[in-house]
């Protein structure tokens, strides 16, 4: 089962001008370009949404709606620092991060449930990780799904969380309008209204043919949505470069039959995440910190990509084996992939065994 965040920053251009300026803060903003120059709203805060504006609206019409609006031109390049900010904490929590633009994501937290956490402590710690670190305010949504976690994010603003447990999907969903559904733009949405669907329930009680009349190539990924069933992953992008799992122990471990079993552990889940999303990686990474908190990074490229577990449990297992010295314990052990590509062209490769002593690569 699949543990997915929707993070949202709120009014983000808004609220980072705001926190460059304390004298903005409880203000209607509105970022974007003079109304002379037929300039438009980029972000409004929340003040300033209270009078009915709203982004991509003419910055005229803004300003006729809200005279006391402060106008405020855009800057893109602290915005992306702000976001760059922002994308780092999520990647703290998880390689598997989806940025749909500057001020939102989606995240799989698979492993990190699967590990003992739950989803709620998960999605408020990292609600207050962002606000301490970075001053800004998210939106979270979390789900089994992409579909509800985006729309639970949206639910609650500013500074919401929705949590839907696995099994309340479709309960969920069922009440809320069809437009909330992704993919239900304005023009779909009119036309279901013809139909008298005006909720996503209605929208899952069709049949299957007519989900085939009304949407085309589009019909079962529709209705699988509006029945809480999507399975489309959280696409990396190649903006994450690895996929890893680590943990940080309670007590130093040196005993060898823990850490080869702490080893396999974080194999598994890091071969379940690369099968998740589609990826095949050829090196194997193994991250270490000391008892002193001296940390360092051993890897180990493999001769073909792969997803399989075992071959990830033995490069992992063999770098592990060179580090064990007589006294030496460790604090943190983690197992990661890199390299990813793809070797159809290629036969499928035998697993060999690999060599105890070889040559690897130190960060």
């Amino acid at each position: 089962m699949r543990h997915i965040i929707h993070a949202d920053l709120d009014a983000f251009y808004a609220a980072v001008e705001q926190l460059d300026n304390p004298d903005l803060v409880g203000k209607p903003i509105l970022v974007g370009g003079r109304p002379e120059n037929r300039g438009v709203v980029a972000t409004a805060s929340y003040e300033a949404r209270e009078f009915g504006v709203h982004s991509a609206m003419p910055m005229r019409t803004a300003v006729h709606r809200c005279p006391q609006g402060i106008i405020v031109p855009p800057r893109f390049s602290r915005y992306k620092e702000k976001s760059g900010e922002v994308m780092s904490i999520f990647r703290d929590l998880t390689d598997l991060v989806e940025p749909l633009s500057m001020d939102e994501a989606y995240l799989d937290i698979t492993d990190v449930v699967e590990a003992g956490e739950k989803p709620l402590a998960v999605a408020l710690d990292l609600k207050r990780r962002i606000f301490e670190k970075t001053g800004l305010i998210v939106s979270v949504g979390v789900g089994t799904c992409k579909t509800i976690a985006k729309i639970g994010s949206d639910l609650d603003k500013p500074d919401g969380l929705v949590v839907v447990q696995p099994g309340d999907e479709e309960a969920f969903l069922a009440p809320l309008a069809v437009n909330k559904l992704w993919g239900i733009g304005p023009k779909t949405a009119e036309r279901l209204h013809r139909e008298n669907i005006e909720t996503i329930g209605q929208l899952a009680d069709q049949p299957l043919e007519w989900f085939a009349s009304m949407f085309g190539k589009r019909a079962e990924s529709v209705r699988d949505k509006s029945l809480g069933r999507d399975v489309e992953a959280v696409h990396v992008h190649g903006v994450s470069k690895s996929i890893s799992s680590e943990t940080t122990f309670t007590n130093d471990i040196g005993d060898e039959a823990e850490l080869r079993d702490v080893v396999e552990r974080k194999a598994v889940r890091v071969a379940h995440s690369l099968e998740r999303n589609g990826l095949k990686g050829r090196t194997v990474k193994l991250k270490l910190r000391l008892a002193d908190f001296t940390t360092f990074t051993r890897q180990f490229t493999l001769p073909y990509h792969t997803s399989d577990e075992e071959p990830i449990k033995e490069a992992a297992w063999s770098l592990l084996v060179a580090e064990l010295e007589p006294g030496r314990t460790f604090r943190l052990l983690g197992v990661g992939m890199a390299n990813f590509g793809d070797d159809s062209e290629l036969e499928t490769p035998h697993i060999q065994q690999l060599p105890l002593f070889f040559n690897e690569d130190t960060h």
